[in-house]
């Protein structure tokens, strides 16, 4: 049985692009197809700005303070900070030329995989009204997991772009998305977006509201 997603109502949405940074895409070599997967997101992020959807980015990267408060117990952020890894001033932490911020986005730099947990971006959203969510990132097992557990737990609305997101590990990154993210998230795709964006425009010009 298909299930029609909600309606998505841009005034009050933000499409988050999460850890799609230079180094991170380098570190996937097995990765399908990349420019196709830029190219579907960078289409994502202009059908939002084109309904005046809020565009934010998010991006790992450490100062050398970050490093070194990084605790032995972490496992995998110790490892980085060990190494002096992804340094935020390093061509590695930028994002890609493809997905480039403009004047206006929302930009924040995290410590940990979670968007939300180690930045101030959840009272960014909420300050501009934002209460959905669509999540689009690299990687499903790591940022995206982490982020949409704890967006849930915050009662956001989400959506994951399903050809928004990879990991490489395949079999990981198809159990997320069909057997743990449908529990906390409406799963659509970057077509599914654009027909819920021009769906919200036509009911809108039917009511007549901005």
């Amino acid at each position: 049985m298909t299930v029609t997603p909600p309606a998505l109502d841009p005034r009050t949405a933000a499409l988050l692009i999460m850890d799609y940074q230079q180094g991170i895409l380098a570190s996937l070599p097995g990765l399908a197809n990349p420019e196709a997967l830029l190219s579907r997101v960078a289409g994502a992020i202009a059908d939002m700005r084109a309904h005046g959807a809020a565009i934010a980015y998010v991006r790992v990267g450490f100062t050398e303070a970050d490093w070194a408060a990084i605790p032995p117990a972490n496992k995998t952020f110790s490892f980085l900070g060990q190494q002096h890894l992804m340094h935020h001033e390093e061509p590695d932490s930028a994002f890609h030329d493809q997905l480039a911020p403009e004047p206006g986005d929302i930009t924040v730099r995290k410590t940990r995989y979670g968007a939300l947990s180690t930045t101030d971006l959840d009272r960014q959203l909420r300050d501009r009204g934002i209460t959905t969510l669509v999540i689009a990132g690299i990687t499903t097992s790591g940022v995206v997991l982490s982020t949409v557990a704890d967006a849930a737990d915050r009662d956001y609305r989400l959506y994951v772009l399903s050809d928004g997101v990879t990991d490489p590990d395949p079999q990981v990154h198809q159990t997320l998305m069909t057997s743990v993210f449908p529990r906390l998230a409406h799963i659509i795709d970057t077509a599914e977006l654009r027909s819920l964006l021009h769906e919200s425009h036509r009911d809108r010009a039917k009511t007549g509201s901005a």
